[in-house]
């Protein structure tokens, strides 16, 4: 199994413009949960895709969010990511509720 590579980086996000502190272990935007996709194994950097990471679910345990899913918006990769306690409470919901919209749409 490899390793985690952390990388501290700062960086703008992609989709809402926020400037964002990285602390190694960011990998999303805090304001709207988006993210790109750089990494074939967490921090590796080594993913050519570089698509824009839409937030798609938030998965929940023992009644608090806990994980945010991201679907790549180029190539459709899914993955799993911890949430952050600086993330907006505001940006879960949001999440949620377009998950809900989606679901009834179908």
């Amino acid at each position: 199994m490899r390793k985690f590579i952390r990388h501290k980086e700062n960086f703008v996000c992609k989709n809402c413009t926020q400037a964002v502190e990285g602390n190694g272990y960011t990998n999303h935007c805090p304001n709207c949960l988006h993210s790109l996709h750089v990494d074939k194994y967490p921090g590796d950097r080594q993913e050519l895709c570089n698509g824009l990471m839409k937030p798609i679910d938030i998965i929940t345990k023992g009644g608090e969010a806990k994980f945010v899913l991201h679907e790549c918006s180029l190539c459709k990769v899914v993955k799993q990511n911890i949430l952050s306690h600086s993330d907006s409470t505001q940006a879960i919901i949001n999440v949620m509720q377009d998950k809900v919209k989606r679901e009834m749409m179908r």
